[in-house]
């Protein structure tokens, strides 16, 4: 079809011309029954023809559409469809099916902070959890019971879960943290590694609050699990001035706390004391002094999930 903007010269009428670009869309059976059940006279509809073939466009391919996956459409999950509004055609994105269905799923997103964490983690779910394993059972159980225990009563311990590479202890525990988030409980997932080294370099940035506002949001999370501790590089810094606080801090309003590690308590007191400074065990010491006071101690054992 010609261009509306190809025929305008000034030996045509703009009138002559719009009548000519619908009545020629018209002749496009979806496009003739697309507009027939907006509730508007032909002499508004007209004006907007190009639009409405857009829009006629995006609905066929939604009504052909069997997922997210496959959509078409410029905006994924949306739609450009039109409606009237006081006498006046209007288009705006409506989401599709899929994407209200998503949305709605993943919803509890919003109430868990995450730093540094994959994709699955983000997901995790009790439901989609490995249950063939019998090395996983006791740690499986142990979070299920958290989770009733939580609705009736906000002060409990946490877990400490220790185990080898790849055994889903990250997984297990965020699994928890995305079921109680569905119900609203807010939370924080934070990988330590990384977590403690952009804590650095937002505490020399000119800009103060950054560190304070990613700070006291993990230091205050109603649930917070501390994954992988153990694995970063040990500084005075980040046990006595970072950890320890967030430690004492919770441990007073007994906020649950979790932990993953590949080390035992005992191997994470030999790593946390080794520092710049020399061997510090005492001041280790307070910190898994601390993580006993927050948690109870489970390991797990199991296949590499990864490999």
């Amino acid at each position: 079809m010609q261009k509306i903007k190809d025929r305008l010269n000034p030996k045509n009428n703009l009138n002559d011309i719009l009548d000519e670009a619908y009545d020629d869309a018209l002749k496009d059976k979806s496009f003739k029954e697309f507009v027939s059940k907006i509730k508007l006279k032909k002499e508004q509809l007209k004006k907007y023809t190009s639009l409405l073939e857009e829009s006629k466009n995006e609905y066929n391919n939604c009504q052909e559409c069997k997922n997210l996956l496959e959509c078409k459409n410029k905006l994924e999950g949306y739609a450009y469809l039109p409606k009237v509004n006081n006498g006046t055609l209007e288009f705006s994105y409506r989401a599709c099916k899929y994407k209200k269905k998503m949305d709605k799923e993943t919803k509890y997103h919003q109430n868990v902070y995450l730093y540094s964490v994959p994709e699955e983690i983000k997901n995790a779910s009790m439901k989609k959890i490995y249950k063939t394993d019998k090395a996983r059972y006791n740690v499986i159980i142990w979070l299920s019971d958290f989770i009733k225990k939580y609705k009736e009563n906000k002060q409990q311990k946490g877990l400490y879960l220790c185990g080898n590479f790849g055994s889903g202890k990250s997984y297990l525990i965020a699994a928890m943290i995305n079921e109680l988030a569905k119900e609203g409980t807010k939370s924080a997932i934070i990988f330590w590694p990384e977590f403690l080294n952009d804590l650095k370099m937002t505490f020399n940035s000119p800009v103060k609050s950054e560190f304070k506002t990613k700070y006291e949001k993990v230091k205050k999370a109603p649930l917070l699990l501390i994954d992988d501790i153990g694995a970063e590089s040990v500084s005075a810094w980040a046990r006595d001035e970072i950890l320890c606080p967030i430690l004492q801090y919770r441990m007073d309003e007994k906020l649950p706390t979790f932990f993953t590690s590949n080390l035992d308590l005992k191997a994470l007191e030999n790593h946390l004391a080794i520092t710049s400074k020399g061997d510090e065990i005492i001041k280790a010491g307070r910190i898994i002094s601390r993580i006993k006071q927050l948690t109870e101690y489970e390991e797990l054992i199991s296949k590499n999930l990864r490999e």
